[in-house]
């Protein structure tokens, strides 16, 4: 999960209006069936307290829940998940980059252990990497080659690759329709995905442009903007649209940015958001993290501005993870306790 949002002054300019010279008024995987939520929930396991893995599946299953995303391919979770018919997000984790980047032999044998081994797991996409920084960064698309390669050569090409990347992988992302990407590695990356019909896995904070927005002291994010909550609009002059959440104009700005990349095709999958209950920064509450979290829930399913139609949603998080590193609001992103209660109400 991104930590902060770099491209602070482009958020900060994407929620309250005056100050913007905007108008503010108040006021799938193929195989997969088409009827499917638009919703899923990350299954995060940075914690000594969470119940064992056909447990999980069984509350995704008696939640209605049915898609997930892992971390790394975790055996145990792979085999409760068989035959529960949840589609599957599964990364390859960060530490593997290197291996799949230059060897296909090591990626046809990752395929081979985690993928065909399990073939009862409605496995939808891959994630080449979450969030990857600095140098590592040149190993994704020839980590993805190599893995599309090795799945479609398995017969198993309607398993989408693509990566997870943090929203500042972004720029000018305000108003929405200036959105570009900040580095041109990207760009390799969405032309790769127009070619295979894999989406952009992006993972979109409100939350973390909020807080980062009133601890500097600007306060141009309203929280009603960033909870789904009525009484402020902003109108992007640049398309048209008009937004009222901050979600929104963060994802159509995504949009914006494939289409500057020439890749207008590919779309995009949000592989985590989500609010923290707790944690002592500003915003952290349980009444906030129900409201935007229930309100992500209700929103998905319509699309956004630019693209009305359902967007897949992963939240973060299942489960509070009590060993999670960092500032303390990251142990406290979960809809469940570790004994399954629910943090809070919630409905899917």
């Amino acid at each position: 999960m991104v930590l902060s949002v770099a491209n602070k002054a482009d958020m900060a300019k994407m929620g309250f209006a005056p100050m913007l010279s905007v108008a503010v008024l108040l006021g799938t995987l193929a195989a997969f069936p088409a009827a499917v939520h638009s919703i899923g929930v990350c299954y995060g396991v940075v914690a000594n307290n969470l119940p064992g893995p056909s447990e999980v599946v069984q509350l995704y299953r008696s939640k209605g829940i049915d898609s997930m995303r892992i971390y790394f391919a975790d055996a145990a979770a792979l085999n409760a998940l068989s035959g529960s018919n949840i589609g599957l997000i599964m990364d390859v984790g960060n530490g593997n980059l290197s291996s799949l980047a230059s060897s296909p032999s090591a990626a046809a044998g990752w395929v081979r252990d985690n993928v065909q081994a399990y073939p009862g797991v409605s496995f939808r996409y891959i994630a080449v990497g979450n969030e990857v920084q600095g140098s590592d960064t040149a190993n994704i698309l020839p980590a993805m080659r190599n893995v599309n390669s090795a799945l479609v050569e398995a017969g198993l090409g309607n398993i989408k690759v693509s990566t997870s990347v943090r929203f500042d992988a972004f720029a000018d992302t305000f108003p929405p329709s200036s959105g570009r990407f900040r580095d041109d590695y990207m760009t390799p990356i969405a032309r790769f995905l127009a070619t295979t019909g894999a989406p952009l896995l992006a993972n979109v904070y409100p939350y973390f442009a909020y807080k980062d927005d009133q601890e500097s002291g600007q306060k141009n994010i309203m929280l009603n903007y960033a909870t789904f909550q009525p009484g402020t609009t902003v109108v992007d002059n640049g398309n048209g649209l008009t937004y009222t959440c901050l979600f929104d104009a963060m994802v159509d700005s995504i949009y914006a940015a494939l289409e500057k990349a020439g890749t207008p095709s590919v779309s995009v999958v949000v592989s985590e958001s989500g609010w923290p209950s707790a944690g002592g920064k500003v915003g952290a509450s349980v009444n906030n993290a129900q409201t935007y979290n229930q309100g992500l829930i209700n929103h998905v399913r319509g699309g956004t501005p630019k693209k009305r139609r359902a967007l897949e949603t992963c939240i973060f998080a299942m489960f509070d993870e009590n060993l999670k590193p960092g500032d303390e609001i990251e142990k406290h992103f979960g809809l469940f306790n570790p004994n399954k209660s629910p943090s809070y109400s919630i409905s899917f």
